[in-house]
C-alpha cells in the first residue's frame, strides 16, 4: 500500500518525507489556496521534494470536460509524467477521463462520496479513485465501509484501478483500510505523525536511554561507549 501526504505546506512535506516511508503528495485547490502562493510555484517545489519518481496529484478546477483535459495537459507538461490529474467524478468529469485515457495521461477520480462514483471512474480508466472517508462520516454514513465497498467493486470486476482513500481524521480510519489492503491512502502530516504517537512508546525509549546511561555514562551511545 502506498502512503501519500495530503498537504501543500512545503516545510511539513519536507519533514514527513525525511522521516517516514512516503510515496507521494496529494493536493487539491483548497489545500493550495491555504499556501497563499502561486500554484505552479508551490507544486514545482513539491516536485523537487518527491523527486522524478514520486507521484504528485493535482486537481483540475474546470467545470467542463474540455477545460479539465486542457488543465491535465498543462499539469503534466509543467510537473512531469508521474503527475496525476485529479478529475471530479461527475458526468463532465467522466467525459474528460475517457479523453485522458485515449491520450495516455494518468488521472485519478476525486470528490467521491458514493460507491458508484468510484466504480464509474475506474471503468473510465482512473488509476486511482479517491473516496473522502471523514467527509462521508460527517454526512452520517460510514466512510471506511464506503471505501471498502468501492475497493470490492473494483477488484471483483477486475478493473485496473484502486483506492487512494483521502480525508482522514484519525489513525484508526487509516488502519482499517491498511488492513483491508487498499492501493493507497493520502493522509495529512499530523495524522501521519499520529500513526506512531503513543505515550507508552515514548516511555519505553526514555527508560532504555536512562538504563544505558547508567551503564556507560549519560549521553553515551553504542557508537561511542
Amino acid at each position: 500500500m502506498k502512503l501519500c501526504i495530503d498537504d501543500a505546506n512545503v516545510e511539513k512535506i519536507r519533514r514527513v518525507y525525511d522521516l517516514f516511508p512516503v510515496d507521494g503528495v496529494s493536493t487539491n485547490p483548497s489545500i493550495l489556496a491555504k499556501t497563499g502562493r502561486k500554484p505552479y510555484e508551490v507544486l514545482t517545489e513539491i516536485r523537487s521534494i518527491v523527486g522524478e519518481d514520486g507521484e504528485l496529484f493535482v486537481q483540475a478546477t474546470s467545470l467542463n470536460a474540455e477545460g479539465m483535459v486542457a488543465e491535465a495537459r498543462r499539469i503534466v507538461s509543467e510537473l512531469g509524467k508521474t503527475t496525476l490529474t485529479k478529475i471530479p467524478c461527475v458526468p463532465e468529469g467522466f467525459k474528460a477521463m475517457k479523453q485522458l485515457k485515449k491520450e495516455g495521461l494518468r488521472f485519478i477520480g476525486t470528490a467521491i462520496y458514493t460507491p458508484m462514483q468510484g466504480f464509474l471512474a475506474a471503468k473510465c480508466g482512473a488509476e486511482y479513485v479517491a473516496p473522502y472517508v471523514n467527509r462521508i462520516d460527517n454526512m452520517g454514513f460510514d466512510g471506511v465501509q464506503v471505501s471498502k465497498d468501492i475497493h470490492d467493486a473494483i477488484t471483483r470486476n477486475a478493473l485496473d484501478s484502486g483506492l487512494l482513500a483521502a480525508s482522514f481524521k484519525n489513525s484508526q480510519q487509516v488502519l482499517e483500510l491498511v488492513k483491508y489492503g487498499v492501493k493507497a491512502v493520502t493522509v495529512a502530516p499530523d495524522v501521519i505523525e499520529g500513526l506512531v504517537k503513543n505515550a507508552a512508546i515514548d516511555a519505553a525509549i526514555a527508560q532504555f536511554t536512562k538504563d544505558f546511561g547508567g551503564l556507560v555514562g549519560e549521553g553515551q551511545t553504542m557508537a561511542n561507549c
